[in-house]
């Protein structure tokens, strides 16, 4: 898969590509050089296939729950899913000052959803990427969240809901009054509100998009380097064995912290959407 150090890190941090190159025509990208030539609207097929699968699992796990829901004593998924309906909405009604029925559902998919992708990353790096490789992939990786497209998929996700709201509840006189007159009061200070507000406005989506990514991307770089370990010989093998087991028990706070994050981040702001001053 890869000879040298800096090429095994290189491999393991590479998406698997499909796109136009601008010589050879449609194609999926035999190497890193050519990914980067297909340019801005080629397909990261791995983060797009195990992002889809993420989201069907939860599908199937929440109506595996639905359909064996009982009144009597709950089995452990049923346990698990009217937990995290209970969190999330008891969340959403300290948190959501507006009325919308369609915050709470968006906040458990946000949650939930994340969190399963960021989980990928408890499986050893080289496990489902040798599979691939062994299939003829050369390259392949399996945690959507380490892919800044996904991240800011979603947060441009969130970001249109904002406008939509903001635009919705105030209407255009209202919102456009509120950037204008925020945080001065005054006409004379409406080039600097504009200013600091669109700034503020703009860099919501990028912030709640690079947290996420940087987070699980730097994660990823850790593991990727305790797995060298494995190479070094026995010493450095079981050394590395045992960082990579405080590693992964570190990522049970960090995997739902993040996804946790991102999901509060997204009720605050679609809150401060739905207020009308």
């Amino acid at each position: 898969m890869a000879g040298t150090t800096v090429e095994y890190i290189k491999h393991h941090l590479q998406n698997m590509t499909y796109g136009k190159h601008p010589e050879l025509g449609w194609k999926m990208a035999d190497t890193a050089q050519e990914a980067s030539e297909m340019g801005f609207m080629a397909f990261h097929v791995d983060t797009l296939g195990w992002s889809l699968a993420m989201g069907i699992l939860f599908l199937f796990l929440f109506r595996q729950a639905a359909k064996m829901a009982t009144t009597g004593v709950p089995g452990g998924l049923q346990n698990l899913v009217e937990m995290s309906f209970e969190f999330v909405d008891k969340l959403v009604r300290e948190t959501f000052h507006g009325r919308n029925p369609l915050i709470a559902p968006l906040a458990l998919t946000i949650f939930v959803w994340i969190l399963l992708m960021n989980s990928l990353k408890w499986l050893p790096v080289d496990w489902i990427p040798s599979v691939a490789h062994a299939l003829g992939a050369d390259y392949f990786k399996i945690v959507p969240t380490t892919d800044p497209n996904a991240t800011f998929g979603m947060s441009i996700g969130v970001f249109i809901l904002v406008l939509f709201y903001s635009f919705k509840i105030k209407g255009v006189a209202g919102f456009s009054k509120e950037l204008s007159f925020t945080p001065f009061n005054h006409w004379l200070f409406i080039p600097i509100n504009l200013i600091l507000e669109l700034i503020s406005l703009f860099t919501k989506p990028v912030s709640l998009a690079l947290r996420l990514f940087g987070n699980m991307y730097a994660g990823e770089v850790v593991f990727i380097l305790i797995a060298l370990m494995f190479g070094a010989g026995l010493f450095m093998g079981v050394l590395g064995l045992g960082l990579q087991w405080v590693w992964a028990v570190f990522h049970l706070l960090v995997i739902p912290l993040q996804a946790f994050i991102f999901m509060v981040l997204t009720i605050v702001y679609l809150s401060s959407a739905h207020e009308d001053h």
